[in-house]
């Protein structure tokens, strides 16, 4: 017998699945092609061993190394990549870091002039790259 306590007590949690939807045509559909494969196993006309389907495996792999070859590529550029923004950034810290230590508050400053001219560099690149295309 058990005595009442204000605590409540761990029970064993059961598996339960309630289905949220029925779909009845969707469950005559599955019923209709079981039957006609059923149907069709006893005449003879598709194996067993096939399952669902009755084309060799091999063709399903039939093309697929190619199936890209039309496809163009994504433009990828070194300033795209996010590993070397990660390591430019991760650099830029140590060389603050480092430079607060050594210079003090003015490599801040240095820091924030060779930020400017890089992004100068790079559009005046990507500008330039633009007029050629053009």
């Amino acid at each position: 017998m058990k005595l009442p306590s204000i605590f409540k007590t761990a029970s064993h949690q059961r598996f339960s699945i309630k289905p949220r939807y029925y779909d009845p045509i969707k469950e005559e559909i599955e019923e209709r092609t079981s039957r006609i494969k059923k149907e069709l196993e006893q005449e003879g006309l598709i194996d067993p061993e096939e399952g669902d389907s009755p084309q060799p495996k091999w063709t399903a792999m039939k093309g697929s190394f190619s199936a890209r070859r039309g496809e163009k590529s994504r433009n990828s550029t070194v300033f795209n990549s996010t590993g070397i923004i990660r390591t430019l950034l991760f650099l830029g810290m140590v060389t603050a870091a480092f430079g607060y230590i050594y210079l003090g508050p003015s490599i801040f400053t240095y820091l924030g002039y060779v930020a400017i001219g890089g992004a100068g560099f790079y559009y005046l690149l990507k500008f330039l790259k633009k007029g050629k295309n053009a």
